[in-house]
């Protein structure tokens, strides 16, 4: 008997998109956090994370295209609180993301 398959519920979207990353991007974001670490909060530069990212294996496009950095609900899940900064279209400063203590 096969099993009846049913749509995706609004409060399972956020645990099944972030399934959906690879280890390998966590395990970056988690080395990153860790040595940025400065007792409350960590600054990790996005260009940093995406050079280890694609020096660990991943494709630069693959890791775009699949929007595999939106990890803000995954760590938001696990007690951070987290922002993400981009310039504005008349900025230039490094994106950022910023994970604090709850």
């Amino acid at each position: 008997m096969s099993r009846k398959i049913h749509p995706i519920k609004a409060s399972e979207i956020k645990s099944k998109k972030n399934e959906q990353i690879p280890d390998v991007v966590f395990a970056c974001f988690n080395e990153l956090i860790a040595k940025e670490f400065s007792g409350q909060r960590a600054v990790v530069k996005q260009d940093d994370v995406v050079a280890l990212i694609v020096h660990k294996g991943i494709d630069r496009n693959e890791l775009f295209n699949n929007h595999w950095l939106d990890v803000e609900d995954a760590y938001r899940a696990a007690g951070w609180k987290v922002e993400y900064d981009k310039p504005a279209y008349c900025e230039s400063y490094p994106a950022i993301f910023i994970f604090s203590l709850s």
